[in-house]
Formats: C-alpha cells, structure tokens, sequence
C-alpha cells in the first residue's frame, strides 16, 4: 500500500530490511469489504504424485578461492556470481541458464496456471489507500483491481469530485516502474512524488501542480530513503540523498554519506541547498521532517538499523538554518508525534524497552523529557497528534489496539476496532481532528474508515467486494514452547471444515524474526488461493521482532540470532506433533531476512520440511556488509570483521552451512535482478552452493525475476506469476491436491 510520507503507519512500521515480508502483502493492500460470491471446486485433482522430473542443472565455474578469517579457512568459489547481473555477460548468462531450467521444471508441475487463475481473481478488487488531507484536499492511491501499478488521486473537499493525478501504468509498458513515495504542500496545491524504475531503492523526483495536473520542471536523482517534507509555505521540500555512485555500480556501491537538502520550487537540482551532513560520519544517515505547523525541521540520524536515533533541530524561521542537538547520542528510539510550537511530542524507548510517550522542549538545549503516558505491559507502537488528542497505538498479543488521550497523557477511551486484526494510519495535525485508518485481517482485506477525534464518529471510506466468504475460514492465535522454553505466538489459518475434522493438511509456516519487525494480521491475496485449495498458513511471532518490546528483539538478535532458528524449529515441531499438518506435508517461506531464516533452518533441520521457499535473502553473512544498504544490518546480524561476531555469523550462514550428504527439501530460491538491497548475488551463491552439493534428489532451483527488485513497486502481473510459481511448487512438495472451479466467478 503506497502511503504518503506523513501519513503514520503505526502498526505497520518497517526497519531494517523493510520491505521484505510486506512483498506479501503489497499485493493486496487495502480496500473494501465482503459481497461473497462463495466457490466450489471439482473433484478433479491436477496435482499428481510427488515424482522428481529430472533436473540438469547449468554448470556453474567454481573458484579456487580460500581466505583464513580468525583461523578458520573460508571457501567462496562462487564469488565470481556478485557480479553485476546487468553489467558482466557471464553472470546474466548463468542467470538466463538457471531461468531456463527453472521454467522447463515448473512447466511439469500441475495446477500451476489454476492457483495463478486464483490468484488474480483474488486480486481483482478495489483497492484504496489511506487518505492523507492536505489543505481541503485528499490524496490517496486506487486500484481498481489487476492494475499493474495503482495511480494517485485527489478529491477536492470531501464531497468533492475526485480526480486522476497520476497513473504509473503509463510510466513504462512492462509495468516495472512504480509511483513510490509522495507528499503534497500543507495547503494541497502542489505534490512532491518519487518515481521507482525495475524494484530499486533509487528514486527520481518530480514536482506536480494539483490544480492544473501539470507536471513542472523539477527534477531530482539519487534520492534513497528518504522522506519527502514540505516547508510551511509550500515553497520547496527537504529530502535525504547520497552521492551519485560510481559508473556502473549504481545497485551494487555502498550506501555512505546521507545528506539532507532543500529543493525550491522552479530551480535546478545543482543549485539545491545542503541543509545537513556528516562528513566526519560517513556511515550515519539522517531523514528529516517539518512539523505541521512549518516551524521546525526535525533530523533523525541513525547509523544501523536499531531505532537508535539522535535528533536535531533547525528553527525554520531563522535565516541560518543552524542546527541544534536536541538528543544527542545514538541510544534510544525516538518518534516524532506532533508538536505545539516548541513543545514536541515523541515516542521512545528511553528508560521504557516497551515504549512510553513523552514531551521535549525544542527551544531548550538538552531538556529532560517530560512523561506524558508511562510504560506498560503492551508495547506502544506508535502514535499520532490529531486534533486535540493523542492516538496511542498498542500491540497486544501481535494485534492492535487503538487509544485516545488528551495531550497530557489522560485516558479518553479505546478506539472501536472492527474486530481482531491490524490497525494502520492515523495520520493526522494538531487542530484537525479528521484522521483515516485501515483495518485489516488474514481473511479479510482491509476497510479504510475516516475518524473524528473530538466526535468519535467512526464512517467507512471504503470496503472490498470479494470473491470468497471470510466466515469460510478460521483464524486461531496460540502459544508454543521454543526449545529454551519460551513461549512464542503462533497464528494458523485454515478452513473451518479442516479445524472441525482436525484434518492435517499442507502447510506453509512463515516467519521473519528481526530488525524489531512485527509480524502483524494482514490480508494477502496469493495466501488466500492457498487456503482455498484446502492449505494451512501458520505465522509465527519469532523473536528478533518487535512484537513484545525491545527485549524480543533483543532475544533474537546478534548473539541470541539462534533463538529465531530455534522458534521456528519449534513451530514447524508444533505444528505437526499437535496434527495441523504431517510430516512431508510441511513448507516454509520468508524474505529477506526471512530468507536468511529459510536458509539458516534448512541447514539445521532439513529433515522437518517438504519444501522450502526462500526468497531475496541475505544468504552469505560473512560478506552482506559490502553491498548498498548492508553496512547498516550489523545492529542485527554484527561485523564480520569481528572475531567474535565472525564465529556466530559462520556458524549459521546459509550458504557456507550447506551440509553434503544430508536429504535436503525441495527448495526454490527467488530473487530479482535490480535488488539494491538484499544484492542477488547472495541467492546466486547460494543456489549454486546447492545445486553443487550432495543433499539429496529433490530439486534446488532459483527463479530469478526480471525488472524487479526487493519487492516494493513490484507489478501485479509480476507478483501472481512468483507466488503462483511459489505455492505451485510447495504445492506438489507437500501433497496439496489443486483442485479446478467448477463454474465461474462472481461478484456481489
């Protein structure tokens, strides 16, 4: 779901490696609620008895390469394969091989065009965005079902007629090229928008008139994680860019030297005005953000990917733009809330690993942080200033609960949510007591709704039509001890008919467990084609995330990281000792740092899963520190230049744990060509380690997708044809029996 920079995202906050596991719920966004059109399916089984077709796999050139590291002698023969897939010929040559097999084995696999026919009449719904106000104006994102990309809207006061502002459809015929972020001025008449080509984090700039639709001249490059924020008069906006990378290494150099600029309005990028470095500290990277009132621009500087910020502060109405340190020192998380003139709301970590909200002076040097809501048993995981109150959202048991509080912190009451899922949005200003949110489950895709702070009224904005009966299926949430005997949450879905015969069944076990990431309830199309045929989808809450605090994260991070292994093992165990599912009828995925996760249990348990799906991973974690953003995974996974760090990273890394002679799952690697951030090499070695390795007869295959990159921005098109390929292969690993519709679909 493309959500405007400003707009927050309380519970769906994204760290670290963000990006990876919301590749599967980007399909599905947001939207409208239930009109059932209920299906039922044939006897007709399409899949057929697990027999392993043939597979010769491409000859891959092994190195004679051997380094010592702290005693130990490191073997990579597959180095060669970090080459730039777009630049070097024998790198794209081995990938064009390994597509090559890959399609000729998924052609044998039956039942694969049906799931992928599901797939998209699953997708086939409006989907909406969380508004975001500016001035009298809305701005969000729609898709009116299997666009490839979902174009920007804008309604003018909101009984207003709505109109067409962008459509990223038109941006490049393959679809590969995405609206990313985008902000619009305070008064709604001007819009700040990143353009994304083939999935990379580097984006492009451009500034549009909202009342003519008129593109301006305005361009800026080399632009990456950044915000987008206006000044108070619509003027110019602030952005956080690198420099341009060396010829030739655009998606492969190291991310160093962040900036923060300001671009006015009319001029060119050249003559753009540095507002803030850190030349002395290459590897710290600032965002910023303007205060709603335009006073104030608030740095937040981080040098990893724990939230452990300093902030800094530049008064907006003083001709110098000095910036001042408000907290300094990179120790704690600190969210911007919403402000009063000086007086700044935020939400930290300090003296509170579950969280608390506090209240900082801006015009004070070094003021002690003034408590407004104390730390308690659930985690606080954001909140927002709208109106005159607080929005305080909290994570309970990985669901969301939603409070109101005056800003002194006084309990006013719960939020009503429509039942157990997630809460995301809530954006909002001090004075404006109009917010939107989006609610969403497993089952269910999510309704926006439109909430008055000071009225409590509660209106949809808009609810899916849907071509399945969400009371067909069951969501269950349970607790099962890891192997030191903590107790890890767990969601299972599956049919109703399936809980009531406590039938086992094919099962895909998906976790993620790092970069303070929770794993919350949402919808997903590509899952609910799973569930349909009769699969389970289980979602384990493993540490490392960020669902119980600071401490969760910290159980699993680092020197703990095999805590994460471990909770998923013991998941995988559950599932099966308790009948979900049986033995050779078990799949797991993840992505991105859950494909490091895939990777990393399959080489410790090869004998628990069917199949496995590891997708875009950080596979070799001796060297993921030497690519675009990986020198800032090291608060999670640590420095391989480390002794000590270099002996935990060697003991799980994926691709140099590879345990020859033991009978390995089948396994699909997935990757994409222009991955600027989980770089494809680390999925090429690792897929050549297997294919290379004696594990067994069952196929090692990689599919590596073209024009597309971790996974934001990724077209529809593209996103059925991987996770049909996906569930089609652990499909036939795990006994799923595709089944065909026996008549067509229909919507009320």
């Amino acid at each position: 779901m493309l959500k405007p920079l400003k707009s927050v995202a309380l519970l769906l906050a994204m760290a670290g490696l963000a990006g990876m596991h919301g590749a599967l719920l980007a399909q599905n966004s947001s939207a409208s609620a239930p009109s059932v059109a209920p299906v039922d399916f044939s006897e007709q089984l399409t899949s057929g008895p697990r027999m392993t077709p043939s597979v010769s796999y491409p000859h891959t050139r092994s190195l004679d390469l051997v380094e010592e590291k702290f005693g130990e002698k490191i073997a990579d023969p597959f180095r060669w394969l970090e080459d730039d897939v777009r630049a070097d010929k024998e790198v794209s040559g081995w990938v064009a091989a390994q597509n090559r097999v890959t399609d000729a084995y998924l052609e044998t696999i039956p039942g694969r065009d049906i799931l992928k026919d599901r797939m998209r009449a699953m997708l086939d719904y409006e989907r909406y965005s969380v508004p975001y106000k500016a001035g009298r104006r809305y701005f969000f994102t729609h898709n009116s079902g299997l666009q490839n990309q979902s174009p920007l809207f804008v309604r003018d006061g909101w009984g207003g007629k709505t109109r067409m502002l962008i459509d990223p459809n038109a941006f490049a015929k393959d679809g590969a090229t995405a609206l990313a972020e985008w902000s619009p001025s305070h008064d709604g008449k001007l819009l700040a928008y990143a353009v994304q080509d083939g999935g990379s984090d580097w984006r492009t700039l451009h500034v549009l008139d909202a009342d003519s639709g008129q593109k301006l001249a305005d361009q800026v490059r080399w632009v990456k994680f950044s915000r987008l924020e206006w000044d108070g008069e619509g003027k110019g906006f602030f952005y956080s860019r690198f420099p341009a990378p060396p010829e030739g290494q655009e998606f492969q150099s190291t991310d160093a030297d962040s900036m923060i600029y300001y671009h006015l309005i009319g001029t060119s990028q050249s003559e753009d005005r540095l507002v803030y470095a850190t030349p002395k500290k290459p590897k710290w990277r600032h965002t910023a953000q303007v205060t709603d009132d335009g006073e104030w621009l608030i740095i937040t500087t981080s040098e990893g990917t724990d939230p452990r910020y300093e902030l800094t502060v530049i008064d907006l109405s003083s001709e110098d733009w000095k910036p001042r340190t408000l907290v300094r020192g990179l120790k704690n998380d600190w969210r911007y809330v919403g402000s009063i003139g000086s007086q700044m709301w935020f939400v930290t970590d300090q003296d509170a690993p579950r969280s608390r909200l506090v209240k900082l002076d801006a015009a004070r040097r070094r003021g002690a942080a003034v408590e407004i809501v104390p730390q308690r048993a659930d985690t606080l995981a954001g909140a927002s200033m709208v109106g005159s109150k607080i929005i305080l959202a909290y994570m309970s048991n990985a669901q969301s609960v939603a409070e109101l509080a005056d800003l002194e912190g006084h309990p006013l009451g719960t939020i009503p949510l429509p039942g157990i899922g997630t809460a995301a949005g809530f954006g909002g200003k001090a004075g404006d007591p109009e917010t939107f949110f989006h609610f969403s489950g497993f089952t269910t895709p999510g309704t926006i709704y439109r909430f008055n702070t000071e009225t409590r009224a509660i209106e949809e904005f808009a609810r899916p039509r849907l071509v399945f009966n969400p009371d067909d299926y069951e969501e269950e949430q349970l607790f099962y001890a890891s192997k030191d005997g903590t107790k890890v949450p767990m969601f299972i879905i599956r049919k109703k008919k399936l809980a009531m015969t406590r039938t086992a069944a094919p099962t895909i076990l998906y976790g993620y467990g790092g970069f303070n990431i929770s794993i919350l309830p949402g919808f997903s199309a590509t899952r609910m084609a799973w569930l349909e045929q009769g699969g389970v989808i289980a979602v384990a809450n493993l540490r490392g995330g960020g669902e119980f605090g600071k401490e969760w994260h910290d159980a699993g991070r680092l020197g703990n990281k095999q805590n994460v292994f471990d909770d998923f093992i013991a998941a995988g165990e559950y599932l099966i000792d308790n009948g979900y599912t049986g033995r050779g009828q078990l799949a797991i995925e993840g992505r991105s740092n859950g494909g490091l996760l895939v990777g990393a249990v399959v080489n410790q348990r090869p004998d628990l899963f069917a199949a496995a799906l590891p997708a875009v991973g950080v596979m070799d974690m001796l060297r993921f520190d030497q690519f675009t953003a990986g020198r800032y995974w090291v608060d999670d996974y640590g420095y391989p230049d480390k002794e000590e760090d270099f002996h935990i990273l060697r003991s799980y890394s994926p691709y140099h744990n590879i345990r020859g002679g033991a009978d390995y799952p089948a396994i699909m690697v997935m990757t994409a060509d222009t991955d600027d951030r989980v770089v494809p090499g680390h999925s090429f070695k690792y897929a050549a380690a297997l294919q290379a390795a004696d594990i067994g007869r069952k196929p090692h295959l990689i599919r590596i997708e073209t024009r597309a990159g971790h996974g934001s921005g990724k077209p529809t098109d593209k996103l059925i044809d991987e996770f049909g390929d996906a569930y089609a292969f652990v499909a036939h690993w795990t006994g799923l029996k595709v089944k065909t519709a026996d008549r067509k679909l229909s919507r009320n």
